[in-house]
């Protein structure tokens, strides 16, 4: 079902929000996981995609010169605030909203997880994310084209079984792990690559 999907983006919008709270300004500025980003770059990023809607996203991606990554850039440069604090209050007014791109929704739930993991991990903090969340992402990034911001090619290369939620996807040489190391690592965070096993491990560690 795909209504049950907000309440998981919001909850995560949350825990974020409490994790980012009690960070000194200073830790703001630690480069995250995700490209040349900062946490407070990626903050920013998550508050422009939870004000994103169909139309909207159409309109900013042509502007765009249907450029994915200006896009994003621009967005970022639109939200980011002067000092954390402005940031972190502009997620807060964000977290209970329910636009989205044209875009299947379980989007949602890759932008709240993979983006939380680029800040979480180089700052040294953990989450339990729920398996339904990880898992739903997960398969949708192994459906989706890299075009689409998926990771189809990559994925397509090996068999992904997540050991802690008794899924496999795909064919070819197994890599075994954790849903969300598995996840990660086919969205572009090498950062994961040392909790996975098996014979498909080599594929993506030449894709990651």
């Amino acid at each position: 079902m795909k209504s049950d999907v907000w309440p998981m983006v919001h909850a995560e919008r949350a825990a974020l929000i409490d994790d980012l709270a009690g960070l000194a300004d200073e830790r703001w500025r630690t480069p995250s996981l995700c490209g040349e980003w900062t946490v407070h770059e990626v903050a920013a990023h998550l508050v422009d995609t939870a004000l994103t809607t169909r139309l909207g996203f159409v309109v900013a991606l042509a502007r765009a010169r249907f450029d994915f990554d200006r896009q994003n850039a621009r967005g970022v440069e639109r939200e980011l605030g002067a000092t954390p604090q402005v940031t972190l209050e502009r997620l807060r007014r964000v977290a209970a909203r329910t636009s989205t791109p044209p875009a299947p929704l379980d989007t949602r739930l890759v932008e709240e997880v993979v983006h939380g993991e680029d800040i979480r991990r180089p700052l040294g903090l953990a989450r339990e994310y729920p398996q339904e969340a990880v898992v739903r992402a997960l398969r949708l990034q192994a459906r989706t084209s890299a075009s689409l911001g998926g990771a189809k090619e990559t994925a397509s290369r090996v068999r992904l079984t997540a050991t802690d939620a008794g899924v496999s996807i795909g064919e070819g040489p197994e890599v075994s792990g954790p849903a969300l190391a598995l996840l990660l690592v086919i969205s572009g965070r090498r950062t994961a690559l040392d909790e996975l096993d098996g014979p498909g491990v080599a594929a993506l560690t030449s894709a990651a």
